[in-house]
């Protein structure tokens, strides 16, 4: 033990340090004398990437560690593997597909005069729910992506009555959340001068969400999204943002001060939420943080089996869903119905 004279100074320590074995790279020197915290069980370091360790300590090496067991469990159950074939086959059609979600979207606008073009499920919404059927969805896609990933989406959407479906293309080499919200907040007033509604619904896939909730929270957008309906969005970050260094993954990272802003009181927002989230969202990590917790937002986690980060907008049960909760609309923007969806605080 080290002993501190009269003076103040300390004594330099006699404890020997412990020699480097020959042959160690001098590069991991410092990491492995620095070592990881007890709290994390031995037969998980060796697996960890140097890069996510601080990240691990910072947030509670031990709750963490359960969460990431948990992920992996449901990775290895059957559901898990037939959700990876269908992840993997999707992601192939997705890459075809990724040239033409590059052209520019022809915009219709809807004018009806009867019901003779229209099947018995289309028909059966424009009737009941004029408003709902009518009511502008934006859709906004993910990093480095295009409105190509919501074609299975805008199809299905349009199949169930809903008239006037709408894709979005930003930058694929967006690097900051902030400036996209803004350039988000653009295309929505544009779609509400064109159509005349002064509300509509957004559907933000990965990243898109969280441009979406961040325009909605901390620019005024709740004035004109009704519901925001996120898929496999981290709105309390991933930690495989640890391991690409570009400015936009840093502000995905759990503990940046984009989500310390977005963590802040949101009194008043009039926006409803709706997060859908995968224990096999290989993006995502943990899983759960593409949850939506916040005091003052009212939101409903819905959470999925068995399916894949990019095949969450193709999913049935989620299309479902999603039509039921858009559905739900009344002429003054509330909802029909909160026992459809169970709206709550997150």
């Amino acid at each position: 033990m080290a002993t501190e004279p009269a003076g103040g100074v300390p004594a330099p320590s006699t404890t020997p340090r412990p020699a480097f074995r020959p042959g160690l790279p001098t590069s991991l020197r410092p990491s492995l004398s620095r070592g990881l915290r007890p709290g994390l069980p031995a037969r998980l370091r060796p697996a960890l990437p140097t890069s996510l360790r601080p990240a691990l300590v910072r947030d509670g090496t031990r709750d963490l560690v359960v969460r990431l067991a948990r992920d992996a469990r449901a990775l290895a159950t059957p559901r898990g593997l037939h959700g990876t074939v269908v992840e993997t086959t999707w992601v192939a059609a997705h890459l075809a597909l990724y040239p033409l979600g590059l052209l520019r979207e022809r915009q219709q606008d809807v004018e009806r005069y009867g019901y003779q073009d229209l099947t018995v499920r289309q028909r059966s919404l424009v009737v009941t729910n004029a408003e709902a059927a009518s009511t502008p969805i934006l859709l906004v896609h993910g990093m480095i992506d295009n409105r190509a990933i919501f074609t299975v989406l805008t199809r299905r959407l349009r199949a169930r009555g809903f008239e006037r479906v709408v894709t979005l293309n930003y930058s694929p080499v967006t690097n900051d959340i902030r400036a996209a919200a803004e350039g988000l907040s653009a295309q929505v007033e544009a779609l509400v001068a064109r159509t005349g509604y002064e509300r509509i619904h957004v559907v933000g896939h990965s990243l898109g969400g969280l441009i979406a909730r961040y325009y909605v929270q901390r620019l005024g957008g709740d004035a004109r999204v009704h519901t925001l309906v996120t898929l496999g969005t981290p709105h309390h970050g991933t930690l495989a943002a640890h391991l690409v260094p570009f400015q936009l993954c840093r502000q995905l990272r759990p503990s940046s001060d984009l989500f310390a802003e977005l963590d802040e009181p949101a009194a008043g927002c009039r926006t409803r939420f709706v997060a859908f989230w995968s224990d096999l969202d290989q993006l995502v990590v943990p899983h759960d943080n593409a949850r939506l917790r916040h005091p003052d937002l009212t939101a409903d986690n819905e959470r999925v089996h068995g399916v894949g980060h990019m095949s969450l907008p193709i999913n049935a049960t989620i299309v479902q869903k999603v039509a039921q909760v858009l559905g739900e609309l009344n002429s003054d923007g509330s909802s029909l119905s909160a026992g459809v969806v169970p709206l709550r605080p997150s």
